[in-house]
């Protein structure tokens, strides 16, 4: 029964949208704010298909932070397509 509540909070932290500024450039060149629709799906679905409820427990349990697997792919891949997420 704690397992299967554990799995229930755990769910919760896949719902993660992060949050771009779309208006500064302090560390890129361009802005790509044009794309960030594109980019937020694209993002969003190459978290889902890399991202496992055993990994997501596994990252969270060893997080600082307390994110998640799914949170830290979408991050990482809005990042590496020069947006800058501040959450």
């Amino acid at each position: 029964m704690l397992i299967t509540i554990f799995v229930l909070l755990l769910q919760g932290c896949a719902k993660y949208e992060p949050v771009v500024d779309t208006k500064g450039r302090s560390k890129f060149e361009t802005s790509n704010a044009s794309e960030i629709s594109d980019d937020l799906l694209h993002c969003s679905h190459l978290a889902k298909e890399n991202s496992t409820l055993l990994g997501n427990i596994n990252f969270w349990l060893s997080s600082p932070e307390g994110h998640n697997q799914y949170a830290n792919i979408y991050k990482k891949c809005m990042e590496g397509r020069n947006h800058q997420v501040l959450k």
